[in-house]
């Protein structure tokens, strides 16, 4: 098994990042990249909080459990997703994520450029070609944001979400 690659790209329109949806589905099929999982935000202008949604369509067997993308999500944009758990829950598991790449500073970095009027893809994959990948994404693409994970990493990462 390879080293999977958390990376986060950030897209100048609250859309952008929707839209890559289909391009990733091309790149898997033409075999430069393996999507492991992957979500995407929407911060429209006005709103106080943003949109995210898990890429289902994108991912098969290996994808992690949707309270990842939830409690990373939560860290990040402090979306009280799962009410007042998640305070008890996020200081244990942030720690843990630290563990596997996922630290203050990945944290805070996102939190600082995903703003309103923007959009991320959040992208857990193995085998990808970097630079076939950003010719494809579209070209209000903005900042790259990556996180490598090793393969004790991303198994750690697993237990995290299996308990």
């Amino acid at each position: 098994m390879q080293m999977a690659t958390l990376t986060v790209w950030k897209f100048d329109a609250p859309e952008s990042a929707s839209q890559v949806e289909r391009t990733l589905l091309g790149l898997q099929k033409q075999e430069l990249i393996t999507v492991v999982d992957a979500a995407t935000v929407s911060w429209p202008v006005d709103a106080r909080k943003p949109r995210t949604k898990q890429l289902t369509d994108l991912v098969g067997a290996g994808a992690l459990s949707g309270s990842f993308w939830g409690l990373l999500f939560g860290l990040i944009f402090l979306v009280p997703l799962l009410g007042v758990v998640i305070g008890a829950a996020a200081g244990a598991l942030g720690g843990k994520l630290s563990d596997v790449g996922i630290d203050d500073d990945f944290i805070e970095s996102v939190k600082s450029q995903v703003t309103p009027g923007t959009s991320a893809l959040f992208l857990l994959t193995r085998d990808e070609v970097l630079d076939r990948v950003r010719e494809s994404l579209p070209p209000e693409h903005a900042e790259l944001i990556r996180s490598n994970l090793d393969r004790e990493q991303e198994a750690r990462l697993r237990e995290v979400f299996e308990d």
